[in-house]
Order: structure tokens, then C-alpha cells, then sequence
């Protein structure tokens, strides 16, 4: 279950082997252990316009999530792709009085979710369903590690 991540953010430093780790762990959770992920921290202006492009909602969000087996084609081992707006991370963690490392780890999984089919926006039921299994999988992840330090601050 290899993770492919990416990040052109200059701003921050990103433990990518902890969030590897991390990664792998949510996908051995939730039962995707011969999957790919793609996973790609992104800035507000390229959120944006992923957003806008495949939502048709012109603002930044927090998560997407591409899931590759709901498209035409043959079967892949690719599961999909998750895309984290790092600045909209760090604004959320605040406002929620949440470490950003928390943040990214609830992100992460909201976004593994939606590519095993989980939708929170189909009903108030399956949103109440994802809520359950997201913080049945931050449980089972926990502790989370240190995710992100910022360049010349220490830790964000």
C-alpha cells in the first residue's frame, strides 16, 4: 500500500514519513491494504482551483478527494487522490483549538473516506455514519505524530 505524496509548499516542512506512516496506517484501517493512495498538500490558490474545476464552488476548501475506482476504465490499484489546502488546515486546527497535525490527521482520513465511498453530503445519515467511522480512525491512529514543522519557527 504504497503512498505517493507530494508538496511544492516552501513556507513549511512536511515529515513525509510520518505522514506516510500515518497514511498507511488509516488505509490498513479501513481495509485498503493492496491500494495506492496519492496524496498531495496543496496551497489556497491551487485548492481553489481544484474546487473550482471539479465542484464548481469558486473558494478554497479544506479536502478533495479523487476516487479512481468510480471512474470509466479498467480496475486499478490506485485508490484515488486526496488533496489537503495546508493553509486551510492550520486556519481550521486554530479555530477548532486543535494541534495542525490533528488537523491534517482528520483531513487525511475524511479524504480516505470519500474515496471508499463514504459521502457526507448524500444524507444526514451517511454524514452521521462517516462522523462515527472518522473518529473510530483518529482513535485508532492515536497518538498522531508530528506532521509539520514551519521554516525557521519550530513547530507550526
Amino acid at each position: 500500500m504504497p503512498v505517493a505524496i507530494g508538496m511544492r509548499l516552501t513556507r513549511w516542512y512536511l515529515r513525509l514519513g510520518a505522514l506516510n506512516t500515518l497514511a498507511m496506517q488509516v488505509l490498513r484501517a479501513v481495509g485498503e491494504v493492496d491500494t495506492l493512495l496519492s496524496l498531495e498538500i496543496v496551497g489556497d490558490v491551487r485548492m481553489r482551483r481544484l474546487n473550482r474545476t471539479f465542484r464548481h464552488r469558486d473558494k478554497t476548501t479544506d479536502v478533495l478527494a479523487f476516487a479512481t475506482r468510480e471512474g470509466p476504465g479498467p480496475p486499478s490499484s490506485l485508490l484515488g487522490d486526496v488533496v489537503i489546502s495546508l493553509p486551510q488546515a492550520i486556519r481550521q486546527a486554530r479555530r477548532h483549538e486543535q494541534g495542525v497535525d490533528h488537523e491534517l490527521a482528520v483531513l487525511l482520513i475524511h479524504g480516505i473516506l470519500h474515496l471508499c465511498g463514504y459521502d457526507h453530503e448524500r444524507s444526514e445519515a451517511e454524514a452521521q455514519r462517516m462522523s462515527r467511522r472518522e473518529k473510530a480512525l483518529l482513535r485508532a491512529v492515536a497518538p498522531v505524530p508530528q506532521l509539520l514543522v514551519s521554516r525557521g519557527s519550530g513547530r507550526v
